[in-house]
């Protein structure tokens, strides 16, 4: 069948980067001219698969299953990060028993990558559909089928006329491209895999709008309280919140065009998939901020609001939220104000972190970010206007080696992020990213301010780390600069 939607690759993108440092603005005024341009680091400790982001948009859709065609190191660590987000998303929704996420993997070896891997494939999928019978089989490629020219359109099809035909199955079989090698921004796997679901599952389905239904297309990193945070917000306005994919049934995905409003809940998530269907099915939308701190859940409340004529519901829903949580803000203020930090986060997620740090009265020293986007460049120059334009941009996919020297250096008082190797140096640190507990919404306001308040009255653990545990990489390389392997473009110098 032809495919409603291409593969796209978001390297491809107007002032995409994803090595580079600099101050704010300097990286700004670059990418507005279309001049921001990659550097290149001679030593790389890791980088995000496509892959990987593919199988985590996917992997909790209801009565699927996902068939990985590739050694089986790749589905490995991957799939069990995704089925263990899922179960905690489970227990928390009070469905301890509902289904388990089915994964399998072809496990090629030396025969098939010398020989050929389909044969394999369409084995491991007869297997998959006798023991779960799914509705929907995901067939995700892999560096190594894409070498070897395993032709997975052409089993999806071949396997889906079969069961029809053979055994009046009426399974649908959707193929995922999404090699590793195919784009250095790890966000390209989410583009995959939203166009597979409308190539593959939607099709060319029309169902009847259904009056207030917008959808909310969000990562997979949501917890069960943000939805339902998200969820009622919206419902204060008068609309019904169709989030995806994340735990989706297939009820769920055919909705998607009978929906009057779309959005993204994270800039770069459904950017491009909502502009498909506005294209298609003539379905308005936003591309806005995550509602994490009272500023950037105002505003995202107020662009959903524009796009569905709810501007005087919102701002009296806004008024109200703001006014239950002032009094805890302030008191907890009284501790933060003019403390400063430091913060590594997915890109949406770090804009929407350093707004909340200047609802706590916290100036930002620098942000690690995964990639730089043309989308990104008001989100910059509002952050700005909030802590100044020199605040440092690391531009860096998984390159802790560069943060932990950096940090060393700069020696903030809070650090925000991932601190396995932070915490080392005993710079009290917290995450925003929580599984269990809302950070969005102004509920979650005060949630991350005691998270806050938290690391720094209790930080016993991270002084301890730092005295008797040794530092993630040797004394010489803290005496460095942290970017010394990066190598800039001559042009940038």
């Amino acid at each position: 069948m032809a495919k409603q939607i291409q593969d796209t690759i978001r390297d491809s993108h107007p002032s995409f980067a994803d090595v580079q440092v600099g101050e704010s603005q300097s990286l700004r005024e670059k990418a507005q001219k279309h001049c921001l341009k990659n550097a290149h680091r001679t030593f790389e400790q890791g980088i995000q698969c496509v892959q990987v982001n593919s199988m985590n948009a996917l992997v909790s859709l209801q009565d699927t299953v996902m068939v990985i065609h590739s050694p089986l190191g790749c589905s490995g660590c991957a799939a069990f990060g995704a089925i263990d987000r899922l179960n905690v998303y489970k227990h928390h929704r009070g469905r301890d028993d509902a289904p388990d996420s089915h994964v399998i993997s072809t496990a090629l070896g030396e025969k098939e990558v010398i020989l050929g891997g389909e044969k394999r494939l369409e084995e491991t999928i007869k297997k998959a559909v006798e023991r779960y019978n799914p509705k929907i089989v995901f067939i995700l490629s892999s560096c190594a089928a894409a070498i070897i020219g395993d032709d997975i359109d052409a089993v999806a099809e071949r396997m889906e006329k079969r069961y029809r035909r053979i055994e009046g199955k009426d399974i649908l079989f959707a193929p995922v491209h999404c090699e590793g090698f195919k784009s250095r921004n790890h966000a390209t796997g989410y583009d995959l895999a939203l166009a597979t679901l409308q190539n593959y599952v939607i099709r060319e389905a029309r169902p009847p709008k259904q009056k207030g239904l917008i959808n909310l297309f969000a990562t997979h990193s949501l917890s069960w309280a943000d939805q339902q945070e998200m969820k009622r917000m919206l419902k204060a306005i008068g609309l019904e919140a169709n989030i995806l994919p994340y735990n989706a049934s297939y009820e769920d995905i055919m909705k998607i065009p009978a929906a009057e409003y779309n959005i993204s809940v994270c800039q770069i998530f459904g950017d491009e998939y909502i502009k498909f269907l506005n294209e298609k099915y003539g379905i308005p939308y936003a591309v806005t901020c995550m509602p994490i701190g009272t500023r950037s859940t105002n505003r995202w409340l107020r662009a959903i609001a524009k796009l569905a004529g709810k501007e005087k519901e919102a701002e009296a829903f806004i008024e109200s939220e703001s006014a239950t949580v002032a009094e805890e803000v302030e008191a907890i203020r009284k501790k933060t104000d003019g403390l400063r930090a430091c913060l590594t986060a997915g890109t949406g997620r770090g804009f929407a972190a350093a707004t909340l740090i200047g609802d706590y009265g916290m100036k930002l020293l620098c942000m690690h970010t995964p990639y730089y986007d043309e989308a990104y460049i008001d989100d910059f120059k509002r952050l700005e206007e909030l802590h100044g334009s020199d605040f440092l941009v690391n531009i860096a996919d998984m390159q802790p080696y560069e943060q932990v020297n950096l940090l060393k250096k700069f020696k903030p008082d809070v650090f925000i992020g991932m601190s396995n190797w932070v915490s080392r140096l005993g710079i009290p640190s917290l995450h925003i990213l929580d599984s269990k507990r809302p950070t969005f919404g102004y509920r979650g306001v005060l949630y991350l301010g005691r998270k806050i308040e938290d690391a720094l009255d209790n930080n016993n653990f991270n002084k301890n780390l730092s005295q008797f545990s040794k530092n993630a990489y040797r004394e010489e390389w803290y005496k460095k600069d942290a970017f010394s392997y990066l190598q800039m473009p001559e042009d940038a110098l």
